[in-house]
């Protein structure tokens, strides 16, 4: 059975990827809306993966690494 502590953990990693891709979609200037149509996603999904209200899948994460021409293992560095 799972406990409380994983979850809080999970979503203070979403949080943390978030605000990663954020940052990372500022240095380019672009709007989350830029990001979006750039990945084939729609804006409303960058803007609640920014605010980790949502899991992203691997798929989702490497379209979105390969536009801001970073790498997925830069992405997760450092994430707690």
């Amino acid at each position: 059975m799972r406990g409380r502590e994983p979850v809080i953990a999970t979503a203070g990693l979403r949080k943390a990827l978030g605000a990663r891709v954020r940052e990372l979609r500022k240095q380019r200037k672009w709007s989350q809306r830029d990001l979006a149509a750039a990945c084939g996603l729609a804006a409303s999904q960058v803007g609640s993966l920014e605010r980790g209200q949502t899991n992203a899948t691997l798929t989702t994460m490497l379209k979105i690494a390969e536009k801001l021409d970073t790498s997925l293992s830069a992405l997760f560095k450092g994430l707690d």
